[in-house]
């Protein structure tokens, strides 16, 4: 029997209760509280009586064929596995970004001359029926699109979506409920930086830990995060002698990773594969702090070079050393940079700038099917 759901309620949807990334977004859009929109998640959409729904976010691809075409849907891309079989366009054996066009000739070579995914062939079959799975069923259900950055966007007409069914909506964040200060004299003087993140070879911790060396010895580094890459970065941070500079605090609340934030007088973000947008960088930004990252994926969309951060190239130790150092010896360019970063945060990328977002699509996606039908 068909469970009947509220009247003209939006709901957020999933395959499963999310975690991660996702978790942290739809908890900020919960606590916002956008008009019309209910606070439960739901995982399947099997037995919901969907013409009872005013519209349907899709947040995982599983639940699309679900969808029946009794109301309106849109769907948020919030990675790129929709356009990439190995989840990452990240090439490891060249240690560069993947530029192709999904096919399954060229992410075949991919996951098995390039390793950009498993090499063991029953995974690479899985991985491409999956992508294309994906690709075809939303070309077919001819749903709006919305990417987290305009990056994205590139990378899905590139892969064959339609140009006018796409909305680039940078996501945001709240604003800290605690205080939170400008970098200090006595906080510059600590010589900290932080990297917050998923320890995971793309992630970029290798190439930070080699450039530490060629920064100065007073510089110590705070490592908020975890995953299975955990062991082997800390067996390197020993053979290259960091022991007494690195600090791992594996994963932090809220109120941990605040005073990691507090104490550090940059952060550091030196991801190597094209990350969607790099939520992060927002997050320091609330906190004052400058950014010194990678300039791939969607990152230097929330990154105003030389104002709020400075940008690298990947696995540019010495770019990345010479920046680091930088803010380390200039206390006034990375307190102006953190201002500046906090002003960019209020004027783009706070949760209010993209509820109000969404909104205005979730209004013309619900006229746009009203008149269609």
């Amino acid at each position: 029997m068909k469970e009947q759901l509220k009247q003209k309620t939006i709901y957020q949807c999933t395959h499963k209760v999310p975690n991660g990334g996702i978790k942290t977004y739809l908890s900020s859009l919960y606590d916002y509280q956008i008009d019309g929109v209910s606070d439960r998640i739901i995982t399947s959409l099997e037995n919901i009586e969907q013409s009872q729904c005013k519209l349907l976010h899709i947040h995982l691809p599983e639940i699309l064929e679900e969808i029946t075409g009794e109301c309106p849907v849109i769907y948020t891309i919030h990675g790129p596995g929709t356009f990439c079989p190995s989840l990452t366009q990240y090439l490891t054996a060249r240690k560069s970004c993947c530029d192709r066009k999904m096919s399954y000739l060229k992410c075949t070579w991919g996951h098995l001359v390039d390793n950009c995914g498993s090499r063991r062939p029953e995974n690479v079959v899985r991985d491409l029926k999956r992508a294309f799975w994906e690709k075809n069923l939303i070309n077919k259900l001819r749903i709006p699109l919305i990417a987290a950055s305009k990056y994205m966007h590139g990378q899905l007409i590139k892969n064959g979506f339609s140009a006018d069914r796409i909305t680039t909506l940078y996501f945001g964040i709240p604003i800290p409920k605690t205080d939170t200060e400008p970098l200090t004299r006595d906080t510059h003087r600590q010589q900290r930086i932080l990297f917050a993140g998923r320890i995971t070879p793309v992630k970029g911790l290798n190439w930070l830990l080699e450039t530490l060396t060629q920064t100065d010895r007073c510089i110590q580094l705070d490592i908020a995060g975890d995953d299975y890459d955990r062991s082997k970065m800390e067996k390197l941070s020993k053979q290259l002698g960091l022991s007494d500079r690195v600090t791992w605090h594996g994963w932090c609340n809220p109120e941990q990773l605040d005073e990691l934030y507090q104490q550090c007088f940059a952060l550091i973000f030196p991801s190597v594969w094209p990350e969607p947008a790099g939520m992060v960088t927002l997050e320091a930004y609330a906190h004052h702090r400058p950014v010194v990252a990678s300039s791939v994926g969607g990152i230097p969309e929330h990154i105003s070079n030389g104002q709020t951060g400075i940008l690298v190239p990947p696995h540019d130790s010495k770019r990345l050393a010479s920046a680091i150092n930088e803010l380390a010896t200039n206390y006034q360019k990375a307190r102006y940079m953190g201002e500046q970063g906090y002003s960019l945060l209020l004027e783009k990328f706070t949760i209010d700038f993209h509820a109000k977002g969404l909104q205005k699509i979730y209004e013309r996606t619900i006229e746009d099917f009203e008149t269609k039908n």
